[in-house]
C-alpha cells in the first residue's frame, strides 16, 4: 500500500478536533482522508462543505462497512472511546483514539485485546509530547541529563473556574472525572520523563463547590516509582493560588517552569561561579509528528510512537488514584509490569 485511507468518527464542534484530524491527516503523506462520520446530518453537511471529496456517514456501522477506510479516527466523549474502539478493531480497521484512551483499565484491556486480534494498529493522540515547552523539558531532562537522576516532580494545572452544567465535560458519566482531561496529559509526560516501573499511587480526589456538575473539584495523585522517585499531581477548579506548572529537583539541579522559559540550576558552573539558566520554551508545537508516525510505521513498518500499552498505563494511574482516594490508602497499579516495559518513544 501506497496511502492509508483513513476515516473519522465524531466532528462536534467542541474544539473543532474532528476538523483538526482531518487536516492533520490530508497534510500527511501517505494517508488520505476519504470518510467522515457523525450522527448528526448537520455535522456531515459542515464537514462535506469542509472537504468536498470525502464521504459522509451518519452511522458508524455503515462507514465501517466502507471499502475505502483503512483507519479510524475516534473523536468522540470519553465514554465511547472503548465500545467504538472496539467496533472498529472488529470491522478489521486500524484505530486512531482521542486522549484519554478511555475510561477504565478493563476497557483499555479489551480495547488491546481486541486490536492484537485483528492484527491492527492501536493508538492514542497523545499529541501534547510535542508541545514546544515538554520537548524542551524532555530535552533538559531525559536526553542531556542537565538536573541527573530525578527524585522528585510536581505538576500542577489549575484556577479558580466553574465548569459548565451543560457540557458533557463536566459529567463524570460521560468525561471519567475531572482528572481525565488534562490529567491525562500531565500523566503521560511524566511517563515521558521518569523511567521505571510504579510501585504505588495515592489519590486524593474533592467535591466541594460545583454541586452543579458531577465532576470532582479538585484531584491529585501522588505516584511512587520503583526507583524512589516521587511524582505529585494536582488538578484544580477551585484554587485561588498558582504554583508552576512543572517543579523538578535532580540530584545535580532542579528545573522550575516559569512561563515561557525553564530556569535550572545546580552544580553546573561559569569560571567556578554558580549559574542559573534560562532555557526557552521551543518556540512551536509539532502535533503534526504524531501522524507522521502513524504513516511511517503503518507503510514502512518504523517503530509506534505512542504504544497503547503506554496509553493504559496514563488510565491505571487515573483510575487507581480515584479508588485509593476512596479507600484512603496507597495501591498498585494492574497490568503495571506488562505496561511498564514499553518505554517512551518520542
Amino acid at each position: 500500500m501506497d496511502k492509508i485511507r483513513c476515516g473519522v468518527i465524531g466532528y462536534g464542534g467542541a474544539f473543532n478536533m474532528g476538523r483538526a484530524h482531518a487536516e492533520y491527516i490530508t497534510q500527511t503523506e501517505g494517508l488520505e482522508l476519504t470518510a467522515i462520520c457523525d450522527l448528526d446530518a448537520k455535522r456531515t453537511a459542515i464537514a462535506k462543505e469542509d472537504f468536498a471529496d470525502v464521504q459522509t456517514f451518519n452511522a458508524i456501522d455503515e462507514m465501517l462497512a466502507c471499502p475505502d477506510v483503512d483507519l479510524a479516527v475516534i473523536v468522540l466523549p470519553h465514554n465511547l472511546h472503548a465500545s467504538v474502539a472496539i467496533q472498529c478493531s472488529n470491522a478489521g480497521k486500524h484505530v486512531v483514539c482521542e486522549k484519554p484512551m478511555c475510561i477504565t483499565v478493563e476497557e483499555a484491556t479489551q480495547m488491546i485485546e481486541a486490536s492484537r486480534k485483528a492484527d491492527k494498529m492501536l493508538s492514542v493522540f497523545h499529541n501534547r509530547r510535542q508541545d514546544g515547552d515538554y520537548r524542551t523539558l524532555y530535552e533538559l531532562v531525559v536526553e542531556k541529563k542537565i538536573i541527573g537522576e530525578v527524585f522528585a516532580v510536581e505538576i500542577w494545572m489549575g484556577g479558580w473556574n466553574e465548569q459548565s452544567p451543560t457540557w458533557w465535560r463536566s459529567s463524570k458519566e460521560v468525561s471519567g472525572g475531572y482528572f481525565y482531561d488534562w490529567g491525562a496529559h500531565c500523566l503521560d509526560w511524566l511517563l515521558g520523563i521518569v523511567p521505571g516501573e510504579i510501585t504505588s499511587v495515592a489519590g486524593h480526589f474533592h467535591k466541594r463547590v460545583w454541586h452543579g456538575v458531577t465532576n470532582e473539584d479538585h484531584v491529585g495523585a501522588n505516584i511512587v516509582f520503583e526507583s524512589g522517585c516521587v511524582a505529585n499531581i494536582q488538578m484544580s477548579s477551585i484554587a485561588y493560588a498558582h504554583k508552576p506548572r512543572w517543579w523538578i529537583l535532580g540530584e545535580r539541579g532542579a528545573i522550575v517552569d516559569k512561563g515561557g522559559y525553564f530556569e535550572v540550576t545546580g552544580d553546573h558552573k561559569i569560571d567556578g561561579y554558580p549559574s542559573v539558566l534560562h532555557v526557552p520554551y521551543r518556540s512551536a508545537s509539532e502535533w503534526e509528528t504524531y501522524y507522521k508516525n502513524i504513516a511511517a510505521h503503518l507503510l514502512r513498518g518504523e517503530e509506534l510512537m505512542v504504544k497503547p500499552e503506554q496509553a493504559r498505563r496514563v488510565i491505571a494511574i487515573m483510575e487507581t488514584a480515584e479508588h485509593s482516594s476512596a479507600q484512603n490508602k496507597s495501591l498498585e497499579l494492574p497490568t503495571e509490569s506488562e505496561d511498564a516495559q514499553f518505554v517512551r518513544t518520542n
